[in-house]
């Protein structure tokens, strides 16, 4: 799971003694410490969009609105 500081919060890594970027660091999913860090409300979890989530989106380009007639024009 990847965690950053929740907001208006320093955190220090316990291993590195270093505190956590704003952007946030991949730590185990069963540590005890991180999750108590995250029920303590000290750390948030981040999540990242799913990178099927962020194609699909690019294929809406363009894509005809439900009003307009789909059908053949006969000019």
């Amino acid at each position: 799971m990847r965690v950053k500081p929740a907001p208006g919060l320093c955190v220090r890594d316990p291993l590195t003694k270093q505190l956590l970027p704003p952007e946030g660091i991949d730590v185990p999913d069963d540590s005890i410490f991180w999750t108590k860090m995250l029920n303590d409300r000290d750390v948030v979890q981040v999540f990242s969009p799913a990178p099927d989530t962020a194609a699909a989106a690019g294929e809406c380009e363009g894509a005809v609105d439900e009003g307009e007639d789909q059908g053949e024009r006969n000019d």
